[in-house]
């Protein structure tokens, strides 16, 4: 019976290590996909930058056109 008793024990251990690893991996993923979202949106806002730049520097004749 000790064996038994033992042996649940350990699972019970496994179990609750995968339940936090679980969390851990939701918590984990959520962040991603928040940078994924703020890195999408400053790369269009440079995509405007960098196109308003240019337009400047046309009307300043800074660049050949």
């Amino acid at each position: 019976m000790e064996t038994d008793d033992l042996i649940l024990e350990h699972l019970r251990a496994i179990r609750e290590t995968q339940d936090r690893d679980s969390e851990h991996l939701r918590e984990i993923k959520s962040r991603l996909g928040i940078l994924e979202q703020q890195y999408a949106s400053l790369s269009n806002r440079l995509d405007r930058m960098e196109e308003r730049v240019a337009r400047i520097e046309k009307r300043l004749e800074l660049v050949e056109s």
